[in-house]
């Protein structure tokens, strides 16, 4: 297929307009009720492109990518869901909508993982707006104009930006405060623009933004990522825009200046990968001597097959992309519709894994952005099948009961970036629980009360048997 065939006009698609599409008839009644009372509490938002061109419509409402731009009836509690409709039904006013709205997305943990009480940093004892710094190495940069997307994932864990609820946004509509705090913070080597979707800006308002990263007097920043959809959602973006050419050579001026441009291409689906015109994309900013890395949640519904996961890395490392995490989907929002176990997340990325060569498997997971950092389900194991008989006979005799039943499996976990470095790479042992789903549900190995990360006060012990990690992990 010519790029010709693909729009050049972006059109969005949202509630105001989505049942003027000609794939709205082909919905049963009942989903697309689905689609007007679940898109008044979480974003519904998508365009002409993801509609014609990445779905699928004779598997619809199964198809991956459907699942993943439409709201669905399940991301509500079917009481809320009964509640909402009848609002609508009856004609309430807005504002009676807007206050049961507003109460079940306060409802829907809309800033998980300490995003609003320990990720903002300050200059000079003054919170900066827009900014968030979890990790020593990289500060999170939130262009106010960047704050939307060209399609909504319904999964998203940044829902909160998107629905106007302004005490829940992050943005910021200056650079200044940000070259300012990354002048005072030399450890600073990353910064992260992201959203929303910074690829939604012209290029001349991105420009604003990123020109002052490439400073003399910011050397230490020597990564500049862009965390992006736009490859996948809108490609044209890349390609048939009008300022598409003046982005590519944004992009070049990054490269010249010494630095290293990331696009953090977030690619959910192998589909997303098969038109012509988003591999165009992917040529052309690889032709600026920026990489792209890719990254996703493991989401139930869309990619819960680690065939598909295998095809997309293949096909990304075909393409020229660099595979980096598979993801855990956050404790926000629809996460009962969308949320997979923790078990049942390393199986599925074991078995892509094993399916891909040396190439793809830059690929880190199954990662959980939780609040004390990146925690990765490393394997599932029993002491048994780790150690001889003399060594684990030494254990029992060295930590006595409280290692249980040495058949009995467990979770190996550890840090791919954290709080304190310190912990980062330090592996912990956590129960094998199947229905687990988000760290808070994991509970420390062998009888301990806390992880060795925990204060003493989140749990009611310390957790104790650091020595049991040295030995079965020398």
């Amino acid at each position: 297929m010519a790029t010709a065939d693909y729009p050049t006009r972006y059109q969005v698609i949202g509630l105001h307009n989505v049942a003027d599409s000609p794939s709205w008839d082909r919905l049963d009644a009942d989903v697309r009720e689905a689609v007007e009372v679940v898109g008044r509490v979480l974003p519904f938002r998508t365009n002409r492109y993801v509609v014609d061109h990445l779905i699928d419509w004779s598997r619809v409402p199964e198809d991956p990518i459907f699942q993943l731009v439409f709201p669905q009836r399940q991301m509500l509690d079917s009481a809320k869901f009964a509640e909402i409709r009848g609002l609508l039904r009856r004609g309430a006013p807005a504002d009676q909508l807007a206050a049961v709205v507003n109460e079940l997305r306060l409802g829907l943990n809309p800033h998980p993982a300490g995003q609003l009480t320990h990720n903002v940093p300050a200059l000079d004892d003054r919170p900066l707006q827009g900014v968030q710094h979890k990790y020593r190495e990289t500060v999170l940069f939130f262009p106010s104009a960047g704050q939307t997307c060209h399609a909504y994932c319904t999964y998203c864990f940044r829902w909160a930006q998107f629905v106007g609820l302004e005490d829940l946004k992050f943005e910021a509509s200056e650079p200044d405060d940000l070259v300012s705090y990354l002048k005072a913070h030399p450890e600073v080597t990353d910064v992260l623009i992201t959203g929303g979707d910074p690829m939604v800006m012209r290029t001349r308002v991105l420009r604003r933004f990123v020109e002052p990263l490439l400073s003399p007097d910011l050397e230490h920043v020597q990564n500049i990522r862009i965390g992006t959809k736009a490859i996948a959602y809108w490609p044209q973006r890349f390609v048939s825009d009008e300022d598409a050419d003046d982005c590519l050579r944004l992009f070049e001026e990054v490269i010249a200046s010494g630095r290293h441009l990331a696009l953090m291409g977030h690619y959910s689906h192998p589909v997303e990968l098969e038109p012509q015109i988003a591999r165009m994309a992917v040529q052309r900013i690889r032709s600026t001597g920026a990489q792209i890395r890719m990254q996703a949640p493991l989401i139930r519904h869309v990619n819960d097959n680690p065939d598909a996961w295998a095809e997309l890395w293949r096909t990304g490392v075909r393409l020229g992309l660099i595979p980096y995490y598979m993801f855990v989907e956050r404790d926000t929002g629809a996460r009962n519709y969308f949320e997979v176990p923790l078990v049942r997340c390393y199986e599925i990325f074991k078995k892509a894994y094993s399916q891909v060569s040396g190439l793809a498997r830059s690929v880190r997971g199954p990662s959980m952005s939780a609040f004390p950092g990146k925690v990765r389900i490393l394997g599932i194991v029993s002491l048994r099948t780790m150690l001889d008989g003399a060594v684990l006979a030494g254990v029992q005799d060295s930590l006595g009961p409280e290692l249980g039943d040495p058949d009995t499996p467990r979770l190996v976990c550890d840090f791919i970036q954290a709080r304190d470095p310190e912990w980062v790479k330090r592996p912990f042992f956590a129960e094998f629980d199947r229905g687990a789903a988000w760290f808070d549900e994991l509970r420390p190995a062998f009888g301990k009360s806390r992880f060795y990360f925990e204060a003493p006060g989140d749990r009611e012990a310390p957790y104790r048997v650091p020595e049991l990690t040295e030995l079965l992990l020398d």
